[in-house]
């Protein structure tokens, strides 16, 4: 077995990183999600154990999170098509638009509204710096569309990006929780929650309900996208005018 300085150094060629840390990174989300399906937990998401598998082969390996990036540029290329790729749901899903859009709307944007509002009290109470503080307020946005937001508005991609894993997982968890507590019968409502509250974790969960709430979540996610893609700036000027914004 290589000494952990030596494969730093093998690694220091562009080629062979790209190759091993994309294959790292893929193999590992499929052993996570393969590991989820046998055990079906909400701690061992594959949105929340590959990062942390990632972190532990970074550090194993003395390597740092730049070249890890540098390495895997390509994967966050994707996000470009895969928001592209949202307009699908939007186009399969016309019916019920047509036919919920005013509850669909109404949903979208106070649910959006609170969801961005108590992240700034969550900053404003953890006393958060400036960066930190707009990275975390697209949150509750699917991945691609946080990702464009927070640059938008002067956070930081990546950190957002961790934001939008944690609401995510703990979102789903607690949805699951709520399901069992709350009266709420309808599919429409049920999906709904899990799209608005838990994006990309939360419609996976609500598919494991049902198909109908699945096909609900996956709308409202995307509807969340795109209205806040336009909101959020308005939002982060308003709410952050005092820092300069």
């Amino acid at each position: 077995m290589l000494p952990a300085d030596t494969f730093t150094a093998i690694l220091a060629n562009p080629y062979v990183a790209t190759l091993f840390w994309s294959a790292a990174t893929i193999l590992l989300y499929l052993a996570a999600k393969r590991l989820y399906r046998r055990f079906p937990k909400w701690w061992l998401t594959p949105l929340g154990v590959t990062p942390l598998l990632l972190i532990a082969l970074v550090i194993g390996l003395n390597a740092d999170y730049s070249g890890y990036f540098n390495a895997t540029h390509w994967l966050v290329a994707l996000l470009g098509p895969a928001t592209v790729a949202f307009a699908i749901p939007i186009f399969q899903q016309r019916a019920t638009i047509r036919r919920y859009w005013l509850v669909l709307m109404v949903g979208v944007l106070v649910g959006s509204s609170v969801a961005m509002l108590s992240a700034w009290v969550l900053a404003q109470l953890l006393g958060l710096n400036e960066a930190i503080r707009l990275s975390l307020l697209p949150r509750s946005m699917s991945t691609p569309f946080a990702m464009t937001v927070s640059g938008g508005i002067g956070g930081t991609p990546d950190l957002t990006a961790i934001f939008v894993v944690l609401t995510g997982v703990f979102g789903a968890a607690l949805g699951e929780v709520m399901l069992n507590w709350l009266p709420i019968r309808t599919a429409l409502a049920r999906g709904a929650l899990f799209g608005m509250g838990a994006h990309g974790a939360g419609v996976a969960k609500a598919h494991q309900i049902g198909r109908e709430e699945g096909s609900i979540a996956g709308l409202v996610m995307v509807l969340v996208g795109l209205v806040n893609v336009l909101a959020a700036p308005l939002i982060a000027h308003l709410l952050y005018r005092p820092y300069g914004l």
